[in-house]
């Protein structure tokens, strides 16, 4: 079976790139040497600073892993135009009843940020823009429950 894409857009896929880079060329020789200044403290039992180095060690080597996969099922998100219909890296305007309008920069999971107007097309609010037109309304399924967004602008 064929693993699931990571839907980037460019710079997304930047950021990542620095932060597999920083990880490994900074971070883990800091980590390295942590964990030797700790053993040549002594004994490495008793020794919370050696303990804590470890502990960096495991964070930092798994997030380097998954950076490795996330980077490697890459798939570019397209920055989409002045498209119909909404898709994977369209910027929506949209307003719920009583609120203001709000833009989104539909992206993937991987780099979706709400408070930075990027959500996710498997967000509940992302799924039910996706296909969608100006001038539609779209139900949003939240926790909070149901939700209705009118789609002002497609960008």
């Amino acid at each position: 079976m064929r693993e699931k894409p990571t839907y980037l857009t460019a710079a997304g896929k930047r950021k990542l790139e620095e932060e597999l880079e920083h990880l490994r060329t900074v971070r883990r020789p800091e980590v390295a040497k942590q964990i030797h200044d700790s053993k040549d403290a002594g004994d490495v039992m008793d020794n919370a600073g050696y303990d804590e180095a470890k502990n960096a060690q495991a964070f930092v080597e798994g997030r380097i892993r998954t950076l490795e996969v996330l980077l490697s099922r890459v798939e570019i998100i397209e920055e989409a135009g002045q498209g119909d219909t909404i898709c994977l890296g369209s910027r929506v305007t949209v307003m719920e009843k009583g609120g203001r309008p709000e833009t989104f920069h539909i992206v993937g999971p991987t780099e979706s940020g709400p408070s930075q107007g990027r959500i996710s097309d498997e967000s509940p609010l992302g799924r039910s823009l996706m296909g969608h037109c100006a001038g539609d309304r779209v139900i949003a399924q939240t926790p909070d429950g149901p939700r209705e967004f009118k789609i002002l602008d497609i960008g």
